[in-house]
């Protein structure tokens, strides 16, 4: 996907994604080695995002399963038409002479499978991205269904056979550690810790997306990202979230939060009526904003050092 390191790393910046040189030597060793990533660390703090940058830098698509509690192998690698395969028993039967023999092969055959992600990942013609998304939410079992195509990359379905990987996907695994990912899995990736960016990385993250605005409104964006993940909020800002905030900001034509902005800016800031609340403390918000400024101007003078 990506014929050198610094290949990657500038389609990666170009995206919009600023990944440090681990992450970065990471996924290329990944790529070149055609191992999954797996990338665990609170929510918001960009693991999706890492798998959509580098589809994006290598200029392929993405094929997503988002994984959730009771998800099964149907959703993950799909199905057969069932109503197709009747139709066609139908328009068959009104034959004077029916092969059942041929016509049974032929209604267990692709073209009457209906392809799920994990399927259309290995039908690609060239290698695309397999997201496997927040794969914390399901169990042990459906882990276990991964192993096959992430050990010899192709898929045993019943009734249609085993279907061998056309190309083979960058696959990103991604994890907000509800449950523990299993071993076997584990053991198959490469890791890679994802925590919220530094005040100093979000400063120029928001700048890549606002580059039309001031050092100092960047890092305004950071020190304020930085208070709100400190305050145990039920929901602490994404750096999605924080990037929303920004460009809010340009077309209310703003380039600092003060006290008196609060009410306007709840919408954006809250998510949960608990953390409305909290900000709606008296002097909660002003104290916020504070706090802000105070990691704004370190972010401001290590930049400088």
């Amino acid at each position: 996907m990506f014929s050198s390191f610094g290949q990657l790393g500038e389609g990666l910046r170009a995206t919009g994604y600023i990944a440090d040189s681990i992450a970065t030597t990471t996924v290329f060793l990944a790529a070149k080695l055609h191992k999954p990533v797996l990338l665990e660390g609170p929510t918001g703090s960009g693991k999706t995002q890492l798998a959509y940058a580098v589809a994006e830098a290598a200029n392929t698509s993405v094929e997503r399963l988002q994984c959730y509690e009771g998800i099964n192998e149907e959703k993950a690698i799909g199905k057969f038409d069932e109503p197709l395969q009747r139709l066609c028993v139908e328009l068959k039967s009104k034959s004077a002479n029916v092969d059942w023999d041929s016509l049974r092969t032929e209604l267990h055959s692709q073209q009457f499978f209906g392809a799920g992600p994990l399927l259309r990942a290995l039908q690609c013609e060239k290698p695309c991205v397999l997201l496997i998304d927040e794969l914390d939410k399901v169990d042990h079992a459906f882990e276990a269904l991964l192993l096959e195509l992430l050990s010899v990359w192709q898929l045993s379905i019943p009734k249609l056979g085993t279907i061998k990987a056309r190309s083979i996907p960058f696959v990103v695994l991604t994890s907000n550690e509800e449950r523990r990912i299993g071993d076997p899995l584990r053991r198959r990736s490469f890791y890679l810790r994802v925590e919220h960016p530094t005040a100093e990385r979000e400063a120029e993250i928001v700048a890549l997306r606002t580059p039309d605005s001031t050092h100092e409104f960047h890092a305004g964006m950071a020190g304020l990202a930085k208070a709100l993940r400190g305050w145990s909020m039920e929901k602490p800002p994404s750096v999605s979230e924080i990037l929303d905030l920004a460009q809010a900001l340009k077309v209310l034509g703003s380039e600092q939060i003060t006290p008196e902005m609060r009410d306007i800016l709840l919408p954006l800031l809250a998510k949960t009526e608990a953390d409305r609340r909290k900000l709606l403390l008296r002097d909660g918000f002003a104290s916020l904003i504070f706090d802000a400024q105070q990691y704004s101007a370190e972010a401001l003078r290590r930049s400088a050092a």
